[in-house]
């Protein structure tokens, strides 16, 4: 039997994950809309997710962020709104790169015990943890009061005169002070006149994290948050002062150190490619040796810097976002031009020789909700996309939380507008996981007929990918050009197969609106390969529908539902 490193990962957000609070009033303060805590992730919770067929859980939002919320009774000092967007805040605005998110806790003085209890409760339940490291930039109120005695914060060395050291944290504009966006209102425009003071005082403004090195960023960008310095100096060519290793490395490495001790698993690292190759070439061989098996995914959108990124830089896996998943949802949309020969471009080139390095999804928190009416608005023509996204390799798969029962992301919510994402800034409820939650029964309880249908398809494939060999361990065999000559083939379906000497499985897959008929046909060499000849049977391991051929060398006929796919165990 082939070892399975396939990886199904379940994201989400604990601050969505376990509110029950319906309200969702637009701009509402914690107490208005209610917040979900870790501790309403519980074993029942963790059980369904695992019994969905998931190795992983991403905790997104879990480390401390600046948020518009007051916590200074409990000795936390509160961050200025001119520089908080949305009124729960974005969890890349890091506050504490040691602590974790007062909103998630129960009872705040022990917020990192209950995240230490979820890890347990977590991998008690047969599932890993992993959570995100922001790298490139933190909030502009960046402080961290649980550091370990004896570290030294980021930026208190800092020499505040000059634009660039090579032992600073933090990139200067000596002389000037920071100015916050003019239009950006904190709170909305009921609240703007209440939150905003204009006050915030950040003497010598420090750069931007999306690289703005002047002191009044624009509203569009990343203007509640700071740009790290890693030693490259930007406004001089981007000389590179690496060794030696500037201080801000060895930082990072405590930091990471600290999490993977507590239990962590793993990292989804935000923004990678603003970090330079080197720092991550330096910093995960340290960690793998001293934490075996610590995974690395990296959020990464420049296909031409993967192979550095996953060669040189060590990570485990890289987004595929700008290769399968734009290409998958051009599919799904039925957008004009999209045809399945551009799946062939993408493992053909992008990902050429580093396909099972290539985490495969079709919604995270950053993109628009499938069931969305900017995306498909229509939960279920996902299904051949994500046969796909999760059987075409040994790569991992994700899905996101409230993905698997439909939820379209209506209306905005505050910071977040409408727009077909659910928020990440904003205190909110996820209406259509709600209903699965089901008052914390995580039963779906309340779930429609056609939620429970599609909860039940995203279970069965992952479930598949899981258990069969072919697909989590199998080699891949390309069936399109083998087959673009048949009766019935277009360019609306795709077709490969998966094996080992073991096993071996047929997807087909129908991105049409209209049912397919189409005789297979599988190359006499990869018969050969598979020693396979003579009359034989294929079952849909999700369906359970058969069907026969009498001879495998003429082919197998088969029928394809609209917007649907079999995975063909033969």
């Amino acid at each position: 039997m082939s070892t399975n490193h396939k990886l199904t990962i379940y994201q989400l957000l604990p601050r969505l994950f376990g509110n029950t609070n319906t309200t969702n009033k637009f701009y509402g303060s914690v107490q208005e809309n209610g917040v979900g805590k870790l501790n309403h992730i519980t074993d029942t919770a963790l059980q369904s997710i695992a019994e969905m067929g998931f190795s992983h859980v991403w905790y997104t939002g879990v480390i401390e962020h600046a948020t518009m919320t007051d916590y200074s009774a409990i000795g936390i000092k509160p961050d200025d709104p001119d520089v908080v967007k949305g009124r729960a805040g974005s969890p890349y605005a890091i506050k504490d790169y040691y602590d974790i998110a007062t909103d998630l806790a129960v009872d705040a003085e022990f917020r990192i015990s209950e995240f230490k209890e979820l890890v347990g409760r977590t991998h008690k339940n047969g599932m890993k943890v992993i959570i995100d490291f922001v790298p490139n930039h933190v909030a502009r109120t960046y402080s961290s009061d649980v550091k370990p005695d004896g570290m030294r914060d980021i930026g208190e060395d800092d020499d505040t005169s000059l634009a660039f050291s090579p032992r600073s944290d933090f990139y200067y504009l000596p002389g000037q002070h920071f100015v916050a966006p003019a239009e950006y209102n904190p709170g909305g425009d009921e609240l703007t006149s209440s939150l905003k003071d204009g006050k915030f005082d950040e003497y010598p403004a420090k750069a931007t994290g999306n690289d703005v090195f002047n002191a009044e960023p624009s509203v569009n960008d990343w203007f509640e948050t700071i740009k790290l310095n890693y030693g490259i100096d930007y406004l001089n060519g981007r000389a590179t002062h690496f060794y030696p290793v500037p201080p801000l490395w060895s930082k990072m490495l405590h930091i990471l150190t600290y999490w993977a001790q507590m239990g962590v698993d793993g990292f989804r690292c935000d923004m990678i490619e603003m970090v330079p190759v080197e720092f991550w070439a330096w910093l995960i061989p340290q960690l793998k040796a001293s934490f075996p098996g610590l995974l690395f995914i990296g959020e990464a959108y420049n296909r031409e810097q993967y192979r550095n990124y996953i060669h040189n830089g060590g990570f485990d896996y890289l987004y595929d976002k700008v290769g399968l998943y734009d290409t998958i949802r051009g599919l799904t949309c039925n957008h004009d031009g999209a045809n399945t020969w551009q799946i062939n471009a993408v493992i053909n080139h992008d990902t050429k020789g580093i396909d099972d390095h290539m985490l495969r999804f079709m919604e995270n928190h950053d993109e628009q909700r499938i069931a969305s009416r900017f995306f498909a608005g229509d939960a279920m023509l996902a299904i051949p996309g994500m046969i796909v996204s999760a059987t075409l390799s040994t790569g991992p798969v994700m899905i996101y939380s409230g993905q698997e029962v439909g939820e379209p992301a209506l209306g905005a919510s505050g910071f977040s507008g409408d727009d077909g994402r659910t928020t990440i800034f904003d205190y909110w409820g996820v209406p259509e996981l709600q209903k699965w939650a089901n008052h914390g029964s995580f039963d779906g309880g309340q779930l429609s007929k056609q939620q429970v249908q599609l909860r039940n398809f995203y279970s069965s494939l992952l479930n598949i990918v899981k258990n069969n060999e072919a697909i989590h361990s199998g080699e891949f065999y390309e069936l399109m050009m083998a087959n673009e000559h048949q009766p019935g083939f277009d360019t609306m379906l795709y077709l490969f197969i998966r094996y080992t000497a073991q096993s071996r499985v047929l997807v087909v897959t129908n991105f049409s609106r209209n049912c397919r008929e189409l005789i297979v046909e599988m190359p006499v060499d990869l018969l050969g390969r598979l020693d396979m000849s003579g009359a034989t049977k294929f079952t849909d391991l999700l369906s359970g529908i058969t069907f026969e051929t009498a001879d495998i060398y003429d082919g197998v006929a088969l029928q394809i539902e609209p917007s649907n796919g079999l995975i063909l165990r033969f």
